[in-house]
Formats: structure tokens, C-alpha cells, sequence
């Protein structure tokens, strides 16, 4: 009976590790799930948090915050920053039109120049792909400095104190049409090209019908690197514009901010400003922190737009099992 019993007892554990696991292959333990959540809590915390700092910061007392420094609970709220900033409301408007104006053409012109570069140098049928790529990727390491690089646009191409300055330095990145030749080289099958050919489509139509709806992931990757950098830009203004009209808002709260710190800073302006009986009241910290929360509110709202393709782009030339 004892004999019996024991055989029964290792036949059960054979079965058992026959048994298949209910775990799926690339499935994870829900404790390390939790871990992992927890860590994203955190670290979405840590990238939200200094933002709501400086919205908060922005509406305190000038006068609580050089007392106390910042806090997440001000004694007393105060909008004088905000006041400080939109007294000329229209030069702000017309700063955050050129900003919006360039920020959707130029982006928009970048993706179509780099993706109608990027294209041919990704066919293998094209003889000459080597000798295109070769002259992208030397301009990633090597440039002509920066004189020649102001003479072409003011004296070659007569580019000053026009929307177009504001374009054409930040319109092609070499980093970016390496991207984008990975992407349709590795995952634009040659098969679908072949037999858009064969039907008789030309190459500007399997540019447009094909390759770019099936692109969209690292296109909106690449246009929301691009998005940022046209917002954020403010070299370009200072060094080619010198029309107030055509400035952009990030370059115009960097100006108003040189201003504020030149006048707190000098006893001689604010003395001359007294003896003419105008008495002014400047907020640094705080008009600080109103310009970046004025600078970054409308790009945040882009993220939402392209958070559905941002990943797929993100990894592009991943190796794929």
C-alpha cells in the first residue's frame, strides 16, 4: 500500500511540472507590477511638482517670497506679476503670434523637407544614397562657425528681420533624417513599394499615399522635438531681428527680464525714475516665474496631440523578436 502511494505521490509531481504555467511568457509578478508603478508614481511626482511650484510661486507677494523663499503654501496671493507682464498686453500678442505662426509652418516645412530628404537616401534602388547620407551625417560633426553661418542668411540670402530667420536654421536636422531614413528602411517593406510600382504609381504618390500614413509614428516624433525647438527659440530673434514686430515670445520675456534685472540693479535708473515722480514697483522672483509659466502654457497642451504615436516613434530601430 506504502509502494502504491509513493508512486501515485511522483506521477502528481511529474504532472505538476508538466502542468503549463497560467502565467503568460512576457508576463510579470504583480509585486514587481506594484514596484514598478510606484517608481513612475514618483518620478511623474518629481516632474510635476517643480512646475506647480512655479505656478504657485508666480501668484505670491513679491515681498513674502524675498522674506521666506518659495513655498507651496503662500501667506499671501498676489497677481502684481502678472499685472507687471500684460501692462502692454498687445506686444505680448503679437510676440505669442509670431511664436504660434512659426512654430506650426515651421514645423510642419521641417517634416516635409527632412522626410523628402530622408526617403530617397532609404531606397537601396537609389544609386546616389550613399554620397546624400554621407553629406548629412558630415554636417553632424562638422560646421562652418559661427560668421559664416550669420553672413549666408543676412548677406546671401537677405533673411533679416523676416518671419523666415525664424524657419530655415532650425529647418533640417541631420539627427533627425538619420531617424527617418531608419524608419523607412526598416519598416517600410520594399515588397509594398515594388507593387505600387507595378501598379503604376509614381514616386511622388507612394511618397504621399503610402510612406508618409504609414510613418505617422516617427513623423509626430520628430514633429514634437521640432515643435519644442521652434517654441523655445530665442537665439535666433536675438541675433537676426531687430524689429520689435517680429520677435517671438520666448525672446520677449527674455528682454523684459534683462530689463527688470538692469533697472533692480541700477540705484541711477530708479533715481532718474523717482525724480520724475514715477514711482515703480518691480517684482523679480515672481515676474520670473510668470514668464515661464506665460513661455511653456501653450506648448503643454501639444503633448496630448502626439502622446498616441510617441512611443511607437521612440523606438525606432529596436530590434524586434
Amino acid at each position: 500500500m506504502g509502494v502504491k502511494l509513493g508512486k501515485l505521490k511522483e506521477r502528481a509531481d511529474i504532472l505538476g511540472e508538466l502542468k503549463p504555467s497560467r502565467r503568460k511568457p512576457n508576463e510579470i509578478s504583480a509585486v514587481s507590477n506594484t514596484l514598478i508603478n510606484i517608481f513612475f508614481w514618483i518620478y511623474s511626482a518629481l516632474c510635476v511638482i517643480p512646475l506647480l511650484l512655479v505656478i504657485i510661486v508666480s501668484f505670491s507677494d513679491e515681498d513674502t517670497v524675498l522674506r521666506e523663499g518659495y513655498s507651496f503654501f503662500p501667506k499671501r496671493w498676489d497677481t502684481s506679476s502678472y499685472e507687471f507682464l500684460f501692462k502692454d498686453y498687445r506686444q505680448i500678442l503679437d510676440a505669442a503670434g509670431v511664436s504660434l505662426f512659426v512654430t506650426v509652418a515651421g514645423t510642419v516645412l521641417s517634416l516635409l523637407v527632412m522626410a523628402l530628404y530622408a526617403y530617397p537616401i532609404s531606397r537601396k534602388d537609389f544609386p546616389h544614397r550613399n554620397v546624400f547620407a554621407f553629406f548629412m551625417f558630415f554636417t553632424m560633426l562638422f560646421n562652418g562657425g559661427l560668421v559664416p553661418w550669420y553672413l549666408v542668411y543676412t548677406q546671401a540670402l537677405h533673411l533679416k528681420d523676416t518671419l523666415w530667420i525664424l524657419m530655415m536654421p532650425l529647418l533640417v536636422s541631420a539627427f533627425y533624417v538619420m531617424l527617418l531614413r531608419t524608419f523607412f528602411a526598416n519598416t517600410i517593406p520594399a515588397a509594398l513599394i515594388e507593387s505600387a510600382n507595378i501598379d503604376g504609381a509614381s514616386e511622388p504618390r507612394i511618397f504621399v499615399r503610402i510612406i508618409l500614413p504609414l510613418s505617422l509614428p516617427v513623423l509626430a516624433t520628430v514633429g514634437l522635438f521640432q515643435t519644442l525647438a521652434y517654441w523655445n527659440d530665442w537665439y535666433l530673434s536675438l541675433i537676426f531681428i531687430s524689429a520689435d514686430g517680429h520677435v517671438n515670445l520666448q525672446y520677449l520675456m527674455y528682454k523684459t527680464m534683462l530689463n527688470v534685472q538692469f533697472l533692480t540693479a541700477s540705484p541711477q535708473a530708479m533715481a532718474a525714475l523717482a525724480a520724475q515722480g514715477v514711482e515703480i514697483r518691480l517684482p523679480t522672483e515672481t515676474v520670473r516665474m510668470a514668464m515661464a509659466v506665460v513661455g511653456i502654457g501653450p506648448i503643454v497642451f501639444v503633448y496630448s496631440f502626439f502622446q498616441k504615436y510617441f512611443v511607437q516613434g521612440l523606438t525606432v530601430g529596436a530590434v524586434k523578436g
